[in-house]
């Protein structure tokens, strides 16, 4: 089987002009099997359940296996940059650009995007729900000195957070606030045991549901669109990466059959992420 050909067939059609030529420039060579792809992404990718449906078709396809190391965005940028993986699954787009403009990748691909949102106990104690702007919902958290929980750990979620809480002119301190450096599952887990209020992306939000009591209290500013990119690791930096194997997976998820697993893949009926690409239906 011509797995390059293969390549061009079923996973290229997702990228366009540069990407594509410099995909297909770095595709001549067999798969190696030897050694896994590394893949550093976020805990709420790796939570939501989403890459055990993506990553057994690609596995199959080019007899590899993905090692998916799981952390904050902060942490798989780091391990970007010191070339101890292959590829970067992040949602923190200046830290990712950032990347990129230092040289660590070569391009920062666009896969998917959800939304953040605000959940605490269902009795909404700082009347968070009763608000018209997510400005005015951080600041009755504030003023009430309702219990926040923040992931703390420098991943996309607590970048965001943090952003939020600037562009309400807000600076969270105090007995309220509480930093837990933990991932976004864990991060839930905590707020539900305290009921308290935090920030989510939606998608984990949506596979921790049925796990905890916790409910939406604040949604659908522009401000949480949450976008997902792909970063492929700048081989000139580190020689020993998989750079051909990764312009393959990325051409895999950017692929309209990628694309609409993406788009597919639900929870209780409720669509967890929506794909970067559009595709005929």
């Amino acid at each position: 089987m011509n797995l390059d050909g293969q390549a061009r067939r079923t996973f290229g059609a997702g990228f366009g002009g540069v990407c594509l030529s410099l995909l297909l420039a770095l595709l001549p060579g067999a798969t190696s099997a030897a050694q896994p792809l590394r893949l550093a992404t976020t805990t709420s990718i790796e939570n939501s359940g989403l890459l055990n449906i993506l990553h057994p078709l690609f596995e199959e396809v080019y007899k590899v296996k993905v090692q998916v190391i799981a952390s904050g965005t902060g942490k798989a940028l780091r391990l970007g940059r010191q070339g101890d993986v292959d590829l970067i699954m992040a949602h923190a787009p200046e830290a990712e650009q950032a990347f990129v403009d230092a040289g660590h990748g070569l391009a920062r691909l666009p896969i998917m995007h959800n939304d953040f949102i605000l959940v605490g106990p269902a009795a909404d104690p700082a009347a968070v729900g009763a608000t018209n702007s997510l400005r005015e919902a951080l600041h009755r958290i504030a003023s009430s000195a309702s219990d926040f929980i923040s992931r703390g750990d420098n991943s996309g979620t607590h970048t965001k957070e943090r952003l939020l809480w600037r562009l309400a002119g807000l600076q969270p301190q105090g007995r309220w606030y509480l930093s837990v450096g933990q991932g976004m599952g864990a991060t839930l887990r905590i707020a539900d045991d305290k009921q308290c209020y935090t920030l989510t992306d939606r998608g984990t939000y949506l596979a921790f549901r049925d796990k905890i009591d916790l409910s939406v209290v604040y949604e659908g500013a522009p401000e949480l669109k949450n976008p997902y990119h792909l970063i492929l690791i700048n081989p000139a930096r580190h020689p020993h990466i998989k750079a051909e194997l990764a312009q393959r997976y990325a051409a895999f998820v950017r692929s309209e059959q990628g694309q609409r697993i993406i788009r597919d893949f639900r929870i209780a009926g409720e669509p967890l992420f929506r794909p970067a690409l559009a595709f005929p239906p």
